[in-house]
């Protein structure tokens, strides 16, 4: 007398899964991943027409050389001075206003450039759960918002600089005056408000939903949000 057994598992002959197509999915979404992650100036293109985009794209080219000058100045300063000071016993007197200086220049492009690529911090939890006409009317909203309280800030900073000016106030080490570190404030909030506000008229004029002048809203919204 004989029994059927089920031996519950896969036989020696069966073939296992093949997980190469997987893999290979989720090493092609996660190189795509990187791909919208990452920022290629030289291939920036502005979602503005006409002679607009043509001044978009040398803002962006001035932005992109202000943060890289920034960044390696500093760390050009900061190692000649470390030297300096355990090499030769002596430090750069005017080390830490040049430094100073470039925090002030790094910050202020540094907004105007994070603005262009829409890659501010964004608190979406709400707005992701709105259908698509909501949520556009809502990136209406905060972008126009958000250019007023900028372009506002500007304008507050730059008289501020004008006074500071008009007192005559100089650097001690540098001997230089001192708006001329504090002008990239008022100049970063201007751009910053300009991007919100090209970026409201950009969801007014286009069906998508746009981060920026030239970055479209990127997350994966279920289908039936796409634009009508």
């Amino acid at each position: 007398m004989t029994r059927d057994v089920d031996p519950g598992g896969p036989g020696p002959h069966d073939a296992p899964p093949n997980t190469t197509t997987v893999d290979a999915e989720i090493l092609a979404a996660a190189e795509a991943t990187q791909a919208q992650d990452d920022i290629d100036d030289g291939l920036y293109e502005s979602g503005l027409p006409g002679p607009l985009g043509l001044i978009d794209k040398v803002i962006a080219r001035m932005e992109a050389f202000a943060l890289a000058f920034g960044v390696l100045a500093m760390a050009a300063m900061t190692v000649a001075n470390v030297v300096g000071r355990f090499v030769f016993g002596q430090s750069l007197y005017f080390a830490e206003e040049v430094n100073q200086g470039l925090i002030v220049l790094i910050t202020f492009a540094g907004i105007s450039y994070a603005a262009r690529h829409g890659r501010h911090i964004r608190m979406s939890a709400i707005t992701d759960a709105l259908p698509f006409r909501a949520r556009k009317a809502m990136m209406v909203m905060i972008s126009t918002v958000t250019a007023v309280l900028l372009l506002a800030l500007s304008w507050y900073a730059l008289s501020y600089v004008m006074t500071t000016a008009g007192r005559g106030r100089v650097l001690p080490a540098l001997s230089i005056p001192q708006w001329w570190v504090l002008v990239w404030v008022p100049a970063g909030l201007f751009l910053t408000g300009l991007q919100y506000a090209l970026t409201a008229l950009k969801n007014l004029t286009d069906p998508e939903i746009w981060l920026s002048t030239a970055t479209r809203d990127g997350y994966d919204l279920p289908h039936k949000d796409s634009a009508p």
